[in-house]
């Protein structure tokens, strides 16, 4: 049977995962199922951020975010960590931790068992735990800043997104190469390709990937501007004419993967194979450091299809990045149609989605959320639809793509071949 599989593929063995409204990976699949938009707007009494009321009553001000539950609960005895240990060591860290043991223990594996090489890639977003939390006065600062001496040496540790990976690895006891990612919005999607390029040059047997973005206070509004960043009204339209930004919340994803060959001989559970995978940077091809470009998304996406050494016609959906900004979304539809053209002229066959619509944008969390919604779609045979698109945004040039907006829940049959997705994140 192994002869049969496609080479240098990699399983999705496990998940594990926190998001907005959802405590495990199966709880966000249901959501994603049933429609749920897992963004909180606030009373102004539940608010915790430091604006005044004077800022609060602007009209642009808007009081809504996703919102992590539990992210102040973690059992550090179970980790073998003390009281003072676990209290200066940032929630994503411990969350992130967590969903390690998780993962692996979905996948069916325990780390204790030796003669395994298991490797961590995984990244997180700059600690508002430190400044919100411990940094409290002047002596504090000067106590941080001071370098790694004895007294600092936990908070450092337990605030920099450096020790994200080796912290997993020391707390499982994992051999494997355990390495911080940080590249922004894609940083958790990124993490999942280094792991991919570790477990194909046999760095490592099994890898877990992914990232985590928890930033403090949670329940706090935030200032929208016409034609920014952010969503004027707290809600992420993404591919809909009325698109008007994106929201930002907390979230953390990993999954286990190990090569396709190894697991189908070890009879792991698959619920997806990574075929192919493409990071590029776009160097100085576009209008402004912060603004996407064409060309460069689309020559990561063809990369992907080269790799994974498919024709794009088999693909059938394509979870985006899909923040839901005026300029971001028909960037990201132009360059998704500019590397299918490469070798299809088919139009309106591939759907596309983001769950951004459903939880917002999690930042170092955003793309492995998107890659465990696209696998569980693979598996399952079902599209979960794409919330808030009630007119597509005709800059987009649907008619003239190869795609639709899965607007709808829908099923996925698999035809004349398996089912087939793509998953993009963009930093």
């Amino acid at each position: 049977m192994t002869d049969l599989l496609p080479e240098r593929a990699i399983a999705i063995i496990g998940m594990a995962g926190r998001f907005p409204g959802a405590a495990s990976v199966g709880t966000f699949w249901q959501n994603l199922l049933d429609g749920v938009e897992s963004i909180t707007r606030f009373d102004p009494a539940a608010l915790e951020d430091s604006f005044d009321a004077a800022t609060r009553a602007l009209p642009n001000f808007v009081p809504a975010r996703p919102v992590l539950d539990g992210v102040d609960l973690f059992d550090a005895p179970f980790f073998g960590m003390l009281p003072r240990e676990a209290a200066l060591t940032d929630p994503q860290q411990r969350l992130l931790l967590e969903c390690a043991w998780e993962a692996l223990e979905d996948a069916g594996y325990d780390p204790a068992v030796p003669g395994q090489c298991i490797g961590v890639f995984a990244g997180a977003t700059s600690s508002t735990y430190l400044l919100q939390n411990l940094l409290h006065d002047r002596s504090a600062i000067a106590e941080y800043t001071s370098g790694f001496q004895v007294g600092n040496l936990p908070m450092l540790v337990g605030s920099a997104a450096d020790f994200t990976a080796t912290r997993i690895g020391y707390k499982l006891g994992l051999t494997g190469p355990c390495v911080a990612v940080l590249s922004a919005c894609s940083t958790s999607l990124l993490a999942v390709a280094q792991a991919v390029q570790s477990l194909l040059g046999h760095g490592c047997d099994t890898a877990l990937a992914g990232g985590v973005s928890i930033t403090l206070p949670q329940r706090r509004g935030y200032l929208a501007q016409e034609g920014g960043m952010v969503s004027t009204d707290g809600r992420c339209r993404a591919f809909d004419s009325g698109a008007n930004g994106t929201v930002f919340g907390s979230g953390a994803g990993l999954v286990a993967l190990k090569r396709l060959e190894d697991a189908v001989a070890g009879r792991d559970h698959i619920y997806a194979v990574i075929r192919g995978v493409g990071v590029n940077n776009d160097g100085a091809g576009k209008v402004g450091f912060t603004a996407p470009s064409v060309d460069g998304q689309a020559a990561a996406i063809a990369m992907a299809h080269a790799a994974a050494d498919i024709d794009a016609r088999s693909i059938g959906y394509v979870e985006c990045h899909g923040t839901g900004t005026p300029m971001g979304d028909p960037i990201e539809v132009a360059g998704l149609t500019a590397a299918f053209r490469l070798t299809t002229e088919d139009r309106g066959f591939c759907a596309l989605g983001s769950v951004k619509s459903n939880i917002g944008h999690l930042d170092a969390a955003a793309g492995v959320a998107g890659l465990i919604k696209a696998a569980l779609s693979v598996a399952n045979g079902t599209l979960p639809a794409s919330l808030h698109v009630t007119r597509p945004n005709p800059a987009l040039d649907l008619p003239n793509s190869p795609f639709f907006i899965a607007d709808r829940q829908q099923d996925w049959p698999a035809k004349e071949g398996p089912r087939r997705a793509g998953v993009s994140a963009f930093g």
